[in-house]
């Protein structure tokens, strides 16, 4: 019996079918506490001191009174325009959100429509799927190259054609291939399918360097939307601060299906103080990315099979069933993401870098765990 007919039976009222039928994204986040949290690509060492200031010197008026936003979305505007652009942002092109997830959700929830199509890659982020399936849409997968992972940029450019497709979906660099599709390439993708809503999951670009947003102009190209976060450098992921960029049409569409104050006082008192710090979020990004050329030497000398690309993680096959290393490190403090039944990956290990001496504390563990011959 399926599962919506257990629930009809059972005399309750019955959602919608296609809620009834998908598949739940899960994490699992519990039990986290008092470990090295290589598991979920968040900041290693917290927020800057500055946001626990922040937060510490809240007072009881911006408790008990609902949040505003408009500062936050100008702060943030500057802040995109404080690189390269070739068109500065302005608030009205600044969508706010409870964590990106929130922004992905209400783009399908906006965008997203019964027996619509979605295009993305895969593997990839999975909470993708979900929000398709919620709205009844077609998923259509294209699989990364399986040397080296690289972008299938023919065949999804093909499809964008052929299908013209409600929604595309590129996590770039993609979370959990670390593959990376150069700016340039993604406006012509836009460019390709105009119908198309063509969305950039940037939650990692910072560890890239290869913006979508220092070469596009939302005027040319509206149909284009850029998604970041303060998760993976500022250390706010549990806060929960998410950021959509675009066209204004577009920010108000799916900002219409949010609630008015979905972002909590605590969330935007802590992204201000993020954003003024700049120089915290450069010192952590030139930390790890120290952190990525020491493992990837190590993993090479010990002859570990692995594949590291442009974001603060990188996946490695151990020798030994997955899971028992996964445990191993898990007994020895340290949490890794199992990459167990995603396609193309299954049987790998994905793992977060962190700073240099985390990396080392990982290797440790980990060339013991997998009885790795090193040089060191």
């Amino acid at each position: 019996m399926k599962l919506f007919e257990k629930l009809s039976s059972k005399n309750i009222p019955q959602a919608r079918l296609e809620v009834e039928r998908m598949t739940p994204y899960s994490a699992p986040l519990e039990g986290r506490r008092g470990f090295l949290r290589l598991d979920f690509n968040e900041n290693t060492i917290g927020p800057s001191p500055k946001v626990l200031e922040a937060i510490k010197n809240i007072t009881s008026e911006e408790i008990s009174i609902y949040p505003e936003y408009q500062g936050l979305k100008e702060v943030f505007a500057e802040h995109i325009n404080s690189s390269v652009v070739v068109a500065p942002i302005k608030s009205n092109q600044v969508g706010l959100f409870n964590g990106v997830d929130a922004a992905i959700h209400a783009i399908f929830h906006s965008y997203g429509e019964h027996k619509g199509k979605l295009l993305t890659t895969v593997p990839t982020f999975g909470y993708y799927y979900p929000c398709a399936s919620m709205q009844g849409m077609e998923v259509i997968e294209v699989p990364y190259k399986e040397k080296n992972f690289q972008f299938p940029y023919d065949a999804i450019y093909k499809l964008l054609i052929d299908l013209t497709p409600k929604i595309l979906m590129i996590c770039n660099p993609n979370n959990p291939t670390g593959t990376s599709l150069p700016a340039k390439k993604v406006l012509e993708l836009a460019k390709a399918s105009p119908e198309t809503l063509v969305v950039i999951d940037e939650l990692y670009e910072a560890f890239l360097g290869d913006s979508v947003l220092s070469v596009v102009d939302f005027n040319q190209i509206p149909n284009l939307i850029v998604l970041r976060s303060l998760s993976k450098t500022s250390g706010l992921a549990g806060l929960r601060m998410g950021f959509a960029i675009g066209d204004s049409r577009i920010i108000d569409r799916i900002s219409r299906v949010t609630g008015p104050y979905d972002v909590n006082s605590f969330a935007v008192t802590a992204a201000f103080a993020a954003l003024k710090d700049q120089k915290y979020i450069d010192n952590y990004v030139a930390e790890v990315l120290e952190a990525r050329l020491w493992i990837q030497k190590k993993l090479m000398e010990g002859g570990v099979q692995h594949h590291i690309g442009a974001g603060n993680y990188f996946l490695l096959w151990p020798k030994r069933e997955s899971k028992s290393i996964e445990n191993c490190l898990k007994s020895s403090g340290i949490l890794v993401r199992n990459m167990q039944q995603k396609h193309l990956i299954t049987g790998s290990l994905r793992v977060s870098i962190g700073t240099t001496d985390q990396m080392k504390s990982f290797w440790e563990i980990y060339k013991k765990a997998d009885q790795v011959m090193a040089s060191d």
